[in-house]
Order: C-alpha cells, then sequence, then structure tokens
C-alpha cells in the first residue's frame, strides 16, 4: 500500500509531477489500518498533504462498497471528473463509479409533461423554456440540469420541472420506470465507488424510512472529505423546517392538479391561492428586511401571531378541499400527503417549549424559513454510525483548535475515533508572512471601513492587485468596496456581482483585482500561483452574537456549567479563521502575504489560541515589512 506513494511507486509512474509526501503516505497507511479493522478515523491534513489521493487510494484497494461525501456539488463535480478517473487509471480499477446528486438536480419528466399540459398559467419565457426542455428530454442520457447548456441555471422553469423529497410521487409516479434519479440511483446501488454531498447525505440518513426517499446505498467505508462542515449540516438536518417556497410549491401543484386532473373541483384553485397569499402575508409581517432572528421572540408579537393563525388556516382548509378528491389523481394525492406533513410541522416549530432546541427564522427577499435545530447532534450522529457498521472517515485542513481535534470529535459524539493531525509540508516560514498591522480601528467601529481602505490600499496597490479581502459581514463588504472603487483605478470585484464561478474567472483573467468578498469565498476556493499572493481579513470571524442558533448554543453550554466563549464561540471562530487564511498558500511555489485587521489577536489572551492554531508563518506588525515581503518574492522553483 505504502509503496504505491513510493519515489518509483505506481502514482509515481502514472502521474506526471508525482512527488512523494510523507504525511499523505502516513494518511493512506492510517486510512488503510482503519479500513481493516472497521474503525473511526479523524484526520486533519494539512494543505498540501494531497489528502484526496491519500484517501482514494485505500479507498480503491479496499475491494469494499464506497461512498466518498464531500463539500458542495462542485467539488463533487471535481472529484468524479478530475481526480478520481487519476487514481483509476494509475491502479488499473476496473470497478464500477458512480456520481450522486440530490434529486432536485434531475429533471423530472412526469413535472415536465404536468407543466406542459397545463402551460396556461406561466409567463411566455418560462413556456419557451419548458419547450426547449421537451427537446432535451428526449435526448439526455442521465437528466442532470448543469449539463443543459440551453437554459440557464438560475432559469425559474428549475423549479417547477425538478422534484423534491416532498413533491416527489415515488413508485406512483406514471414515468417511474423512466425517472433520471431512480436510474441513478440504481447506477449508485451498483457501482463500488459513489461520489455524494454532504447535504444530500445527511438528506437521505434522515428520510431512510420513507422508502423511496433512500438515494445513497448502505457501504462498508464511509469518507467525508471536508469534513469541518459536517456538524452544521447534520444540526440542519436533524431538526425540523418549513420555508414558503415549500407552501408556494405546494399551492402550485394544487393548482396544476386542479387544471389538468380534477377540473370540477373549483374549491382547489381557491384555497391554493389562499395559502399562497397567506405565505406572502406572512413573510410581510416579519419585516422588510432580510434577517436572522429568535422564532420564539419573533412569535410573541402580535401582528406576527395573527399571521401566523391565518397561514395555519390555509394550510388546513387546502387538507380539507383536497381530502374531497383523493384517489382522482396522484399528483393531488402527492400534495395532500405534502399538506397533512406541512400542517404538524408547523404545530411543531411553533410549540417553542421544547428543550435542547434553537427556534430560529429567516426573512430574505419575498421567502422565510421557519427552523428548529438540535442545540447538539452528538448522540444522534453517533447512533447513525452505530447502525450501520464499517468504517467512518473525516477528513479536513481545519479540523483542530490549539491542536487538538476534540472539538470536531466531541460536537459529533466520534468518542471510539482514533484521531491524526498532519502538517502541511509546505514551507510557511518562507513562503508566508502574516501581518497584523498597528494603529487598527477597533472591531464596528463606524468609519472603520474608511479607515481600513485607506491604510491598506499602498499594500494593494504595490501588489497590483491579485488579492482577496474576505470580509465578515455584508455590510462590511459593500462598504470597503465602495471605498476601493473610490480611490483606486485597479479592478474592483464584489461578491454577489455576478456568480462565484464567473467572479473567480473574472479575477484570474485581470491579473491585477481586487476581490471584495463573504462566506463564500472563505473556503472552498483554489486559487494557485501568482494571481493570488495577498489575502486580508477584516476581524477576527466571531459570529454575531444575536444569531439564534449560536446565542441558544452559549445558554446550554452555560446550563451545562460550561465556559461558552472557549467551548464554543472561540473555537468555531478558530476554524473559521483558518479556511480563510487558507486560501492564500495552495501549493510548493505560491507565496505571499495574509492580513488580519484585529487587534485582539495580539492584544487579548485567546489570540495565542488562534495564532497556534494558524499555519506557522513569519509575523510582523509593520504594513511597510508586509509590501517589502511581497515585493522580494523568490523566483519559482523548477
Amino acid at each position: 500500500m505504502s509503496d504505491d506513494f513510493a519515489k518509483n511507486g505506481i502514482l509515481a509512474k502514472a502521474i506526471p509531477g508525482f512527488k512523494p509526501r510523507d504525511a499523505q503516505r502516513e494518511m493512506s497507511s492510517a486510512i488503510t489500518a482503519a479500513i481493516k479493522k472497521q474503525q473511526q478515523l479523524v484526520v486533519e491534513a494539512g494543505t498540501g498533504t494531497g489528502k484526496t489521493f491519500a484517501y482514494l487510494v485505500p479507498a480503491l484497494r479496499s475491494g469494499k462498497k464506497v461512498i466518498i461525501s464531500t463539500g458542495s456539488k462542485a467539488l463533487q463535480d471535481q472529484l468524479y471528473n478530475r481526480d478520481l478517473p487519476t487514481i483509476v487509471d494509475a491502479l488499473g480499477f476496473t470497478g464500477n463509479l458512480a456520481l450522486l446528486k440530490g434529486r432536485s438536480n434531475y429533471l423530472c419528466l412526469e413535472r415536465l409533461e404536468q407543466q406542459s399540459i397545463g402551460n396556461s398559467q406561466l409567463e411566455a419565457e418560462v413556456l419557451a423554456e419548458v419547450i426547449k426542455l421537451k427537446h432535451w428530454s428526449g435526448h439526455t442520457k442521465d437528466g442532470d440540469i448543469s449539463t443543459c447548456h440551453q437554459v440557464a441555471e438560475d432559469s425559474t422553469v428549475w423549479p417547477l420541472v425538478t422534484s423534491t423529497n416532498d413533491n416527489c410521487l415515488g413508485s406512483d409516479c406514471p414515468c417511474y420506470q423512466e425517472c433520471f434519479v431512480l436510474k441513478a440511483r440504481r447506477k449508485a446501488m451498483e457501482a463500488d465507488v459513489v461520489i455524494v454531498n454532504h447535504h444530500l447525505f445527511m438528506a437521505d440518513m434522515v428520510v431512510k424510512d420513507t422508502g423511496f426517499g433512500e438515494l445513497i446505498p448502505q457501504a462498508d467505508v464511509v469518507i467525508f472529505d471536508e469534513a469541518h462542515q459536517i456538524p452544521d449540516i447534520a444540526s440542519q438536518y436533524f431538526g425540523q423546517q418549513l420555508s414558503s417556497r415549500q407552501l408556494m410549491d405546494l399551492s402550485r401543484d394544487i393548482i396544476m392538479a386542479y387544471r389538468t386532473e380534477v377540473r370540477d373541483q373549483a374549491q382547489l384553485q381557491k384555497s391554493a391561492d389562499r395559502l399562497s397569499q397567506s405565505a406572502q402575508d406572512f413573510r410581510l409581517s416579519l419585516g422588510e428586511n432580510s434577517y436572522r432572528g429568535n422564532l420564539r421572540e419573533t412569535l410573541q408579537q402580535q401582528q406576527v401571531q395573527r399571521a401566523l393563525v391565518r397561514l395555519d388556516d390555509a394550510l388546513e382548509l387546502c387538507y380539507d378541499v383536497m381530502k374531497l378528491s383523493l384517489g382522482r389523481s396522484t399528483m393531488l394525492d402527492a400534495a395532500f400527503e405534502r399538506a397533512t406533513v406541512y400542517r404538524h410541522r408547523l404545530k411543531r416549530l411553533i410549540d417553542v417549549s421544547i428543550p435542547n432546541y434553537s427556534y430560529w427564522f429567516e426573512s430574505y427577499g419575498r421567502h422565510f424559513l421557519l427552523a428548529l435545530t438540535p442545540l447538539s447532534v452528538a448522540d444522534k450522529f453517533s447512533e447513525m454510525i452505530r447502525e450501520q457498521s464499517g468504517s467512518w472517515i473525516f477528513t479536513s485542513a481545519t479540523l483542530s483548535v490549539n491542536e487538538q481535534l476534540s472539538h470536531f470529535t466531541e460536537r459529533l459524539g466520534l468518542n471510539q475515533a482514533q484521531t491524526l493531525l498532519l502538517s502541511s509540508p509546505f514551507d510557511y516560514q518562507r513562503q508566508m508572512l502574516l501581518c497584523v498591522p498597528r494603529h487598527l480601528p477597533s472591531p464596528n467601529q463606524n468609519g472603520g471601513a474608511k479607515w481600513l481602505a485607506r491604510m491598506l490600499k499602498p499594500l494593494i496597490e504595490s501588489n497590483k492587485g491579485r488579492c482577496f479581502f474576505l470580509c465578515t459581514s455584508h455590510q462590511m463588504m459593500r462598504s470597503l468596496a465602495e471605498e476601493f472603487r473610490a480611490s483606486m483605478t485597479l479592478p474592483v470585484l464584489v461578491q454577489g456581482e455576478t456568480s462565484k464561478t464567473q467572479l473567480l474567472t473574472q479575477f484570474i483573467s485581470a491579473g491585477n483585482a481586487l476581490l471584495v468578498a463573504t462566506g463564500s469565498f472563505w473556503e472552498g476556493v483554489d486559487v494557485r500561483g501568482d494571481a493570488l499572493s495577498c489575502v486580508v481579513i477584516d476581524k477576527l470571524p466571531f459570529t454575531a452574537p444575536d444569531d439564534p442558533l449560536l446565542k441558544a448554543r452559549i445558554e446550554d453550554c452555560q446550563l451545562k456549567g460550561g465556559d461558552a466563549f472557549h467551548e464554543v464561540q472561540l473555537p468555531d471562530a478558530v476554524i473559521d479563521l483558518k479556511q480563510g487564511v487558507g486560501r492564500l498558500i495552495r501549493d510548493i511555489d505560491d507565496y505571499g502575504v495574509v492580513v488580519i485587521c484585529d487587534n485582539r489577536l495580539v492584544m487579548r489572551p485567546y489570540g495565542e489560541v488562534f495564532l497556534n492554531s494558524l499555519p506557522p508563518a513569519s509575523r510582523t506588525r509593520d504594513l511597510s515589512k508586509a509590501i517589502a515581503f511581497l515585493n522580494s518574492r523568490p523566483p519559482r522553483s523548477g
């Protein structure tokens, strides 16, 4: 096994430029042992370890059924289309491979047919896209909507012609045998290696008992890459949620069933319209702004209570009206079942007296989400693992806090797990400088964006852009972008002004751009070489103290006699900061400066925990030294 990674091993012979790495061999050996002994293993593998190959080789060598879950659909596609074929070719692996995405990523032939029949309610533009999709449906082999280039990925037609766990008709569907989801699932059942993503994996675990909802086959080995995301994603799926999108979809399907199959029941249209209107009214009762708040507190407001009663009544009316026509339409029968589920879910969400859960809501645009989330998923997650024997491998570049993995293992209840910490092979002392400038504004200070823009302009201009400015809030991102655009001639790109993929393409092709971003650019972004040589972070990424889920976790920790800051807030912020800093050095020849604009890193005792968790780079408080470091870049090796 270890010979695969040797200087003259199989990988070196098959992959141009492959270089043996001790950490990669160690990780691969540990995974081999965990698979053999059917153990749980948690591995933090620093950037540059080559963790993908380190788990793919033992997975393919094992001869067992393997599921690999990663953090996003983009990483899933990369793994399936680039990394996996490389190792398959190198090892001469002859097993079957499958890529499995969530239900809503595949065209639903039945919903497409219903939209074609009942098209009188569609706008001309959407109807034209339905016609394009009818044509495409006759040619596509797998129905994966990401491969349909005739219709834009953000088109409003997609929710109308794809299914969800809620609205799928299952074996009652007239198109059941031709179903693309069913075909993808059959391929996965027959495959030796299946690539999925965390959201699909967790959603599937939760709906295992609903028969058709089960998409992912049982496996002997489960590997989670980007495993740092698992605790938060598991929290979503072990809780309960109800959204305006679900209610609007239900309303649309009732109307569709009325117009195509139950035309003598005009009450269906009226009850569906009332549900749609009640959902919109409830959204308005939450206020105009996009906001995430405490559902317990919000439900005490009279206007919210009144809107909620009307919403509940509208849902009940839909239920009563549909009940009169049961058995006449598969679509209506499925809608009736959903209405039943949503009624129970709504009652569960507004009973805010149940302990050990956070009750929260989100309002955004014309939509809302009501949610309850368990404060701990340790018991449920560990029970899920116990019920399925085999090996469970968790790996990421960012799992440890202060060189300890206990924060991660405790959140998931992985008490039996073997653990391994592997340092990055990169020479951070040579490749990277960490700068915490002097004379910084205090966090949240008024005018802070103007101050930071003025302070950092010389550094960014001296570096000819090639800089990510990662912000902890949308407000700071917008303010900084405005300041930089007013004061610099370099191109300033801003998250949200176009798609993430498009922004990265523009950033790299410009060669001298500043990208100001938040959330989604802190992780999963891989820009190598000279295109990116400076990462600036506006402040330590502590979650906002009024975040309802964080508040509930803090209260729960305090009730148990714990130290909420050190057990909840600090570890979460450390892992987020590690992700942000990790955007800079992605390769052995990368070189650059990370600037963190937060005095707490050097002035507060807990700053040491952050510093101990970051790569061991040289440090300075002098911005002029950071500029000098960037200007003295050594020639690239090789």
